[in-house]
């Protein structure tokens, strides 16, 4: 069992937040998720870097979320010491059409901010509740654009507190992965390229994005996002849909009946729900299809 005793050494210098047996239900979007056995959210790098140090030394493992919207942590929770990149590292600053962002920032207040710069290029991301850290790592997208392809550089941490930049001809973005996610490193923050152009042009392609997300996204239910990754050349909404599964249910998660590749919480749900449903809707669309779906939700924790 966690205890705030073993944590005082780290609380007498951390700046941030510093908590024992954590409910990851109020850090994931899905609302789901047991307890963590330590939960750190960093006031600055620093703060990082301290509670990085701190774990090494207790021999913890670590887990590194951002604003988890695309996570299903197990119901019986995290083992060691869960850090939450949040408003410590939110920072947004413009120079020219540069865009220097923290991996906590999140991506509305990105698209927001490039708006009102007259940057172009990240409308896509105005109606996506995610976090820039995340978004590097997942390489998030939609409407036909993604992270990577406005990326300049990217600086990282490893689990040693050394940080580390990558430049653009050293990153590789492909659909819903970027080589980040295979480099034992944490992202602490971005710099972009935006497109000039007018504030009047990025407004109409924003509101036509958070438009479409509001008629076919059930964004009033706790979800995920996409839990499956689209085939290439298809769709697993429809894929789903076509197999009969759309309003599927198990316990407390539900099909969504406004797009199928959208799994939502009616209250109460659990992560064996979500896995239980998960099964069903991948064996139903690979018989009737004959495609396997792969998950595009990420899974944390002891399942």
């Amino acid at each position: 069992m966690a205890g705030k005793d073993v944590y005082d050494g780290l609380n007498k210098l951390f700046k941030g937040q510093l908590k024992a047996a954590e409910p990851m239900s109020k850090h994931t979007s899905w609302r789901i998720g047991g307890a963590a056995d330590y939960f750190a959210e960093p006031a600055d790098r620093d703060d990082l870097r301290l509670a990085l140090l701190w774990a090494a030394r207790q021999g913890l493992p670590v887990t590194v979320i951002g604003n988890g919207t695309n996570l299903l942590v197990a119901d019986r929770g995290v083992r060691g010491l869960v850090l939450k990149l949040g408003a410590g590292l939110s920072a947004i600053t413009i120079e020219g059409a540069v865009i220097n962002a923290g991996a906590g920032a999140s991506l509305p207040r990105l698209a927001y901010l490039t708006l009102r710069a007259g940057l172009s290029g990240f409308e896509f991301l105005a109606g996506i509740p995610g976090s820039v850290g995340g978004a590097l790592l997942m390489n998030a997208g939609a409407n036909g654009g993604s992270v990577g392809e406005r990326v300049l550089q990217v600086t990282t941490m490893d689990y040693a507190g050394r940080t580390a930049i990558f430049e653009k001809n050293e990153l590789e973005f492909n659909y819903r992965k970027s080589c980040l996610a295979r480099r034992d490193v944490i992202i602490v923050g971005a710099s972009f390229a935006g497109l000039p152009c007018s504030e009047a042009e990025i407004k109409k392609k924003m509101d036509d994005y958070l438009e479409r997300r509001r008629n076919t996204q059930p964004l009033e239910q706790p979800n995920a996002g996409s839990v499956f990754k689209n085939p290439p050349g298809d769709s697993a909404g429809r894929l789903i849909e076509k197999a009969g599964c759309k309003n599927m249910r198990v316990g407390a998660i539900q099909v969504s009946p406004r797009h199928a590749n959208f799994f939502v919480n009616l209250g109460g749900g659990t992560a064996a729900d979500v896995l239980a449903l998960v099964r069903k809707v991948q064996g139903a669309v690979e018989k009737q299809c004959g495609v396997k779906l792969l998950l595009e939700v990420q899974l944390l924790g002891e399942f």
